[in-house]
């Protein structure tokens, strides 16, 4: 008899895919019975909790699965290039605690790190009690995902190469699951919306450009960990503009947040957020030319992809003129089918996402660990 293993189990009902015996079945492809036995199983050992009545679909109204709160948490930390959003989550993905954090990845990565771990330490203390069972990290680079190391990251000086997940889960004596910033960040959108196996394009523009692909529910992160890198694709506005990457021409040369502040004086990019929603002229005119930018190099991955929709976080997604642009650029440069259903719009789960899509690694790894 096929066996539904108890990690997908765990997975599919503490991210909000499956809430009864019967989608658990439909998702997993088993007969129902076998479904049940693993879930009363998982029931038994409080994996698992049972409350209420679900919606009736034609017969008996099912009950409702949830994962259960106790036995310990996970923490998901997203860092950005000075800063960092780490939150708790029990088993059941409960929000416990979430905060900002001071943290500079120019430093390096041991002292940032180091950093990470003094954090994850202070809310260690804030849970007494409670056992700290694992941890999903974003950063703001190419990451390896199956080896936990940063690969050639051009805002993170002193990193390519560095084992992150290897130095944390001894530094932490936990499980470590480490990812590019746009995938966590496209992980916690999915969680939010909760609207079943959709194919989704997140776009992450602040400071950098970042782009996380959702195939049919599920992280796609390509053979080598760089799906969706739409940021060193090359423009023909960008020129000969030099990009970390080594190349010139680069989109994230002229539609990153830091390259549209340089562009019009300004030092960073939470004051060219501030002008440009007090509608400055000169930034407001910089920032619809980068959204028409971005735009365009997202028609091509709309009309390979054929995606529900496309959206967009971080700084540059509270610019509306920005996010009306990056919509014109779609909506005329793609195929009419690709675009008939497209959802163009701001990712709903806002600064959140990527501490929650971090946590969710984690708590993937821990439900794995239980099988």
């Amino acid at each position: 008899m096929a066996q539904a293993p108890t990690a997908e189990i765990l997975r599919l009902v503490s991210t909000g895919a499956a809430s009864s015996r019967t989608d658990l079945a439909r998702l997993l492809g088993l007969a129902r019975s076998t479904v049940s036995v693993r879930v009363q199983e998982l029931l038994d050992a409080g994996l698992l909790a049972e409350t209420g009545e679900g919606p009736s679909r034609g017969g008996r109204r099912p009950r409702v699965l949830r994962a259960a709160g106790g036995g310990g948490y996970v923490i998901g930390a997203d860092l950005g290039a000075q800063h960092a959003r780490v939150a708790a989550f029990d088993l059941s993905g409960e929000r416990l605690h979430i905060d900002d954090y001071e943290l500079d990845i120019t430093t390096g990565p041991e002292s940032s790190l180091a950093t990470l771990a003094a954090i994850v330490s202070g809310i260690r203390d804030l849970l007494p009690g409670q056992q700290f069972l694992g941890l999903g990290l974003g950063l703001p680079g190419p990451v390896n995902f199956p080896g936990g190391r940063v690969e050639g990251a051009s805002r993170m000086p002193g990193w390519h190469g560095y084992g992150v997940r290897d130095w944390l889960a001894t530094r932490l004596e936990v499980p470590v699951a480490v990812d590019n910033d746009a995938n966590v960040v496209a992980l916690g959108e999915f969680h939010t919306r909760n609207r079943g196996p959709e194919h989704l394009v997140v776009v992450k523009a602040g400071t950098g450009v970042g782009c996380g692909v959702i195939a049919n529910g599920v992280v796609h992160r390509g053979a080598n960990g760089v799906s969706g890198d739409v940021s060193h694709v090359r423009v023909s506005a960008g020129g000969d503009i030099p990009c970390g990457c080594g190349n010139t021409g680069c989109l994230e040369t002229i539609a990153s947040g830091a390259a549209l502040a340089q562009s019009v004086g300004l030092a960073h990019t939470a004051d060219l957020v501030e002008l440009a929603n007090n509608a400055d002229p000169t930034v407001t005119a910089a920032v619809r030319r980068a959204g028409g930018q971005l735009g365009e190099v997202l028609s091509t991955v709309v009309n390979f992809f054929n995606p529900h929709a496309v959206l967009l976080t971080g700084r540059l997604a509270a610019i509306e003129p920005f996010v009306a642009a990056v919509r014109g650029a779609l909506y005329e440069r793609c195929l009419p089918m690709a675009t008939q259903n497209l959802e163009v719009s701001v990712a709903s789960a806002g600064a959140d996402a990527g501490s929650l899509g971090a946590g969710l690694l984690a708590l993937h790894l821990v439900h794995s660990r239980k099988d």
